[in-house]
């Protein structure tokens, strides 16, 4: 049953949780965001949908940064209760370790519901949300893309320049490189042309130019040149083997991660099958961490001025099980059976600090903080049995 010390620290938890968590994840918004600022300022696309667009990509943050930030919170609020001696009077009030860890607790279980809601169901549909955007933006919107006076790239394998472009959507001078097939890359100049709406999307029709194309064969290469008055050129694919958008493990959801569909590769398989895990287990990871803080904050002898070590070996821990959370996923997406490095990384840390909070047990006295036993003492022959 929870009580009024219990409330004073969920309280200070919740609010501190709510300010840190969003500010970090606007933060992180922002400079991500700072890659489509160029299709607001110099492609013609409205506020609107960069912030359409940008906004799909807050899910995915708040995925990542609530483990971290719930060990933060935790860690700096105990931390602080702590150098403030709060703690002191809790625990000659009558408070257990376990007592004072409760709220810190209660909010990592709230953190951790939260974080199974975006990472099994909102994440993967903002996601696939966000590259149809890219798809249609690269794809349908392709024109708009187009600059004067700048070599613009649609796609990896077709490049198109224009010297100027007029008020009425005419292009003067253009320049279209389109090495979509492969071995026969093909140069297109043209002294004119327009962008206009073909049944799979943009395409631009060019005047009077010249057709370049260097094939290889058996004799070498070789360089056709052709001359035309009218001729296009597609824009809507980014190449030309390029029909349905394949979509990544990202954006897919439990059933097809495990279940994917017939035809995909045995490394996408793998892909599919680590990041299964890594939605199932990520979110135990604010339960862990927040164990961690409960383990640096609340053990240890009462120093006046000693916060700022603490606050050190927490974050120090913390950093070095996010760097190895990295390195399992890498592995297990590799390898699936290293499967169990993804959950070794959720669950042990959480163990060693239920077993650091409820004193060590097992553990030598030198481990536990306490000075040996002097010869000839009860203690001492305890320890000796």
């Amino acid at each position: 049953m929870y009580t009024r010390i219990d409330s004073y620290i969920l309280r200070q938890l919740l609010v501190s949780l709510g300010a840190v968590t969003i500010g970090l994840a606007a933060l992180v918004w922002l400079t991500q965001s700072l890659r489509f600022i160029e299709l607001v300022l110099d492609r013609g696309l409205s506020f609107w949908v960069f912030l359409e667009l940008t906004g799909l990509l807050l899910p995915s943050f708040f995925s990542v940064i609530l483990p971290i930030t719930t060990f933060v919170v935790v860690l700096f609020t105990y931390v602080r209760l702590g150098s403030d001696r709060e703690l002191v009077v809790m625990r000659a009030a009558g408070l257990s370790q376990w007592q004072l860890s409760r709220p810190a607790l209660g909010v990592a279980l709230i953190a951790t519901l939260v974080g199974f809601m975006l990472s099994l169901w909102i994440v993967p549909r903002s996601h696939a949300a966000f590259r149809d955007w890219q798809f249609e933006i690269r794809n349908q919107m392709a024109g708009l893309l187009l600059q004067e006076g700048v070599f613009s790239s649609v796609g990896g394998d077709l490049t198109v320049y224009a010297r100027t472009r007029e008020n009425d959507g005419t292009l003067r001078g253009i320049l279209v490189h389109d090495a979509r097939e492969r071995g026969a890359p093909v140069t297109i100049l043209a002294e004119a042309g327009r962008i206009t709406a073909g049944p799979l999307g943009p395409r631009v029709t060019l005047l009077n130019g010249q057709r370049q194309q260097l094939e290889v064969g058996a004799h070498g290469p070789r360089l056709n040149v052709l001359s035309f008055a009218e001729n296009s050129v597609d824009l809507a694919r980014a190449t030309r083997s390029e029909g349905e958008r394949f979509r990544n493990a990202q954006e897919r959801s439990m059933s097809e991660l495990l279940h994917p569909e017939p035809g995909v590769s045995l490394r996408d398989r793998r892909r599919f099958r680590a990041e299964a895990h890594q939605r199932l287990s990520n979110p135990i990871t604010a339960i862990s961490l927040a164990l961690l803080g409960l383990a640096v904050a609340l053990t240890g002898q009462f120093q006046r001025h000693g916060g700022g070590f603490r606050l050190f070996v927490g974050c120090a821990a913390a950093v070095g099980i996010l760097a190895l959370g990295l390195v399992a996923a890498s592995a297990a997406a590799r390898t699936n059976s290293l499967l169990f490095l993804i959950w070794l990384h959720a669950v042990l840390p959480g163990l060693v600090s239920v077993w650091i909070l409820a004193d060590m047990p097992g553990a030598p006295a030198f481990l536990r903080g306490r000075p040996p036993a002097p010869p000839g003492t009860s203690a001492a022959k305890e320890a000796a049995a």
